[in-house]
């Protein structure tokens, strides 16, 4: 073992650690506590519906959904009960490839989405966005993107 190194945090990184761990922690449970509150569904159901709306003909594999949501495949069943039983989604076999199931986003899911979505980009705005100049959202935005590739990357 490389004695010469400690295995503590400097000052400086143990700043940055703290106010990471505070927005990872807290920022969902913001989002979280204005969408029940608004919506009534969670910040990842919402996730949820946003990934189907912006797919090719609002559909996609549920595997694929899983991935882009950063779920597991049986917690993003469990939620696509949920949305069939309130018709916002609609499963079925994937043609191409019997393996897989398809998702798609209906009608009155993306009613949901849409009435959904003015409080809630608002309170991402004011809570992430409106705090930072141009410059350094995209210092963060290229940050995050390098964090996430490796977490990723850590995860397959």
């Amino acid at each position: 073992m490389d004695t010469t190194q400690s295995p503590w945090l400097d000052d400086d990184q143990q700043d940055l650690w703290q106010a990471l761990r505070t927005v990872v922690i807290a920022l969902p449970a913001a989002l979280d506590r204005q969408l029940q509150r608004d919506a009534g569904i969670s910040n990842f159901e919402y996730g949820v519906l946003a990934q189907l709306s912006m797919a090719e003909e609002a559909t996609m594999r549920l595997s694929d959904l899983a991935r882009v949501s950063d779920s597991t495949q049986p917690r993003l069943s469990k939620v696509m009960d949920r949305f069939e039983a309130r018709d916002w989604v609609a499963r079925r076999p994937d043609p191409g490839d019997g393996r897989y199931t398809l998702a798609t986003l209906t009608d009155g899911g993306r009613q949901k989405l849409v009435e959904s979505a003015p409080e809630h980009v608002a309170q991402v705005k004011r809570l992430v966005f409106d705090p930072l100049t141009a410059a350094q959202r995209r210092h963060l935005g290229a940050a995050l993107t390098r964090i996430a590739a490796t977490v990723r990357e850590e995860l397959d």
